[in-house]
């Protein structure tokens, strides 16, 4: 509305002085529009990124509770040294038969049976193993004690 109004006003004026007006008032519109869309381009880019959908746990088939055996091959990736400050006590095999349930199962994490103890609690531990390199050994020496599923003869 107001630039309509200064465009009326226009009316009274000399040819020369009407002339600035219009160009003024083409520049000001280009500007603005220009002002708009960069404005909206930033505002896009400084809203944080959309959530990506949790890739669903894989499921690995085949895979079998720990069992004794396993366990004793693996005891040395976990040990503790005896009376660590600021350690509780954490039974590692029962953190390392959730995340197997997880992979076994392909659920989500909240959905961890409560006798694996706190899905966070086991999470946090996956990542924790995951980043240190720790998670591949188990991996590794899991894939080393497998029984191979049929036996040639």
């Amino acid at each position: 509305m107001p630039e309509l109004r200064r465009l009326l006003h226009l009316r009274g004026e000399s040819e020369e002085q009407r002339a600035k007006r219009l160009w003024w008032s083409r520049f000001r519109r280009r500007h603005q529009a220009g002002a708009k869309r960069a404005h909206m381009a930033w505002r896009a880019a400084q809203r944080p990124a959309a959530a990506l959908a949790p890739s669903s746990a894989q499921q690995v088939l085949g895979l079998r509770p720990l069992s004794d055996e396993q366990w004793e091959g693996l005891q040395h990736l976990f040990v503790v040294p005896p009376h660590t400050p600021g350690r509780h006590e954490v039974d590692t095999r029962l953190i390392i038969e959730g995340i197997l349930w997880m992979m076994r199962t392909g659920s989500a994490w909240r959905s961890l049976p409560a006798r694996f103890g706190a899905w966070s609690k086991v999470l946090s531990y996956y990542r924790q193993w995951k980043a240190d390199g720790r998670w591949a050994q188990v991996q590794r020496a899991l894939q080393s004690q497998e029984v191979p599923l049929c036996s040639s003869a």
